[in-house]
């Protein structure tokens, strides 16, 4: 199964439209959407906190700051290929 990873912090303003985009991507879609929250892990601080939000489909960056729907639905198609 497929899967969809949107890294997020508490207080990140660009969080919960990069989280409405990868969820509105993932609709009819079988996919395994995790939401993975970088506070207070020392290792994912290190490597997401300049990038956040960051959408990850299996494990491959298909976006970070800005992230677009258009984006994570092609990351998606591209998976079904």
């Amino acid at each position: 199964m497929t899967r969809v990873e949107v890294v997020v912090a508490t207080g990140c303003h660009l969080c919960p439209p990069a989280l409405e985009a990868a969820r509105a991507a993932c609709v009819g879609r079988a996919v395994d959407f995790v939401v993975v929250d970088i506070d207070g892990d020392v290792e994912l601080e290190r490597r997401y906190r300049e990038l956040i939000p960051v959408v990850l489909v299996d494990g491959v960056e298909v976006g970070h700051f800005s992230v677009e729907q258009s984006a994570i639905e092609k990351a998606l198609d591209s998976t079904r290929s």
